[in-house]
């Protein structure tokens, strides 16, 4: 079963919280994931002019952009998106937004789903852009999945992580590492949402 992992990120943090998702989802047997980013929506002038987004889209030079078979052939999702004022980024909801021919057949009802997210600050939103999330995806008919409290590290994160999903502080510069904490909670969802796809095609 394939388990989707698909993500916007702007300077890589969200991508590297997307490969240990991946990671969390290759551990399951007789699951593996299918690593896919969205289309850019700003401006090269934009990205060029900044260091950070210039480095942070290198690193995702080579993932290839979702299509509709990659949400169609999914057993179960994992989203993954930096926080925007409370709500997913903009390149996520677009992608989402064009997504109706595949709700209209029904495509994606029953697909467990996960999200994850990147914040500068601690407090800069990270469970309501989750909870915001949830809206889209209850009407694409998708089943939430969230990280529940068996996992340890939700007791003593310091960063992010919750029990809506796994969450990074990214700071200021966005250049602050994953933490062992946060690195655990990725995992989780990833093996979680693997175990829950694997169990409804059952």
């Amino acid at each position: 079963m394939k388990v989707l992992i698909v993500y916007y990120s702007t300077f890589g943090n969200v991508y590297h919280m997307a490969k240990l998702v991946a990671e969390g989802v290759e551990s399951v047997a007789g699951a593996s994931a299918a690593f896919r980013k969205v289309p850019e929506l700003m401006p090269d002038s934009v990205i060029d002019g900044n260091e950070g987004m210039k480095k942070g889209h290198a690193l995702q030079q080579d993932v290839p952009v979702v299509s509709d078979d990659d949400w169609r052939d999914a057993g179960a999702v994992a989203i993954g998106t930096p926080t925007r004022f409370g709500n997913m980024a903009s390149q996520m909801k677009n992608q989402l937004d064009q997504l109706s021919g595949l709700w209209m057949q029904g495509e994606l009802e029953d697909k467990p789903v996960g999200m994850f997210v990147s914040t500068a600050s601690l407090h800069g939103g990270q469970e309501t852009t989750i909870l915001s999330s949830l809206a889209p995806l209850l009407h694409l008919g998708m089943i939430p999945v969230g990280v529940p409290y068996s996992t340890q590290e939700l007791f003593t994160t310091q960063g992010g992580g919750s029990p809506y999903g796994p969450g990074h502080v990214a700071g200021g510069n966005n250049d602050r590492e994953i933490d062992a904490e946060e690195s655990a909670i990725c995992r989780a969802l990833g093996k979680r949402l693997a175990n829950i796809g694997l169990k409804l095609q059952a």
